[in-house]
């Protein structure tokens, strides 16, 4: 019986994944440098293969090669990776008691979110307990172009980052979503202005948000502490009236981290 034309190369591709990932565990503080032999030993696997693998590894930089003994290390890919983790375990951890105070102060759902390539990805929430409500799950992503929260963050990166978002389309998810690049860039400088931004169901009708810029001890934004209730309770003047409330939010989160103004 014939095999199906993708089952073989699927599998193989799997295979690879899970090899690369023994290899790279099985590096520690006490070996932080491996040669072929040893890691063909402790995976075994070929010296062929370790050594394949090891170059897609170098090359994707998560190894590098000592080219004084040909052995391999750990690379900056796996560092920077982890410092992504970190960073939003941090901020999560500093702004966890304050949105809860946001959180009881107001009764909606308040959010902390940070960039993660093109998207907001949402690190800390707590719904608010009324039976309709916004809800959001630590996990998710959102738009930048849209949202509260990804308009608060994409107001503060740099020129060429905004070009590339911009360059990836301006979806409408409501007939109220900013669609022209011109209308954006003047939101966003105005989000840069006030140190606040909204969402007047731009991202789902029926929703209404705010958000404020967390930034670190350097002065740089690195998240977001978002406010989002239904249009029912959140008219457009409680919505203003929440502003100084989610402004005060992250400003005291940011005040954790080390911020001074």
């Amino acid at each position: 019986m014939e095999q199906p034309r993708n089952s073989r190369p699927a599998k193989t591709r799997l295979s690879s994944v899970a090899n690369s990932i023994r290899l790279l565990s099985s590096f520690s503080g006490d070996e932080n440098e491996l040669g072929i032999t040893v890691l063909a030993s402790r995976l075994k696997l070929a010296k062929s293969t370790v050594h394949r693998l090891a170059a897609t590894l170098t090359a994707a930089r998560f190894l590098e090669q000592n080219d004084e003994t040909g052995k391999y290390r750990l690379g900056l890919a796996l560092f920077e990776l982890g410092s992504l983790v970190r960073r939003r375990m941090d901020v999560a951890d500093a702004a966890r008691q304050k949105l809860r105070e946001l959180l009881e102060t107001t009764g909606e759902t308040v959010q902390l979110g940070i960039i993660d390539h093109h998207s907001v990805l949402y690190v800390y929430e707590m719904e608010s307990r009324r039976a309709i409500r916004m809800a959001a799950a630590v996990g998710a992503r959102a738009p930048l172009h849209c949202t509260a929260v990804g308009k608060v963050l994409l107001a503060a990166q740099p020129e060429e980052y905004v070009t590339q978002v911009l360059d990836l389309g301006l979806k409408a998810y409501t007939p109220k979503t900013i669609v022209k690049r011109e209308t954006l860039m003047e939101t966003l400088a105005e989000v840069t202005q006030r140190e606040y931004a909204t969402d007047d169901e731009e991202s789902e009708t029926g929703l209404r948000a705010i958000a404020s810029p967390v930034r670190n001890h350097t002065g740089a934004v690195i998240a977001a502490v978002g406010l989002a209730a239904p249009v029912q309770r959140m008219n457009k003047k409680v919505m203003l009236t929440c502003v100084p409330s989610v402004i005060a939010t992250a400003s005291a989160v940011s005040a954790r981290l080390g911020y001074v103004p």
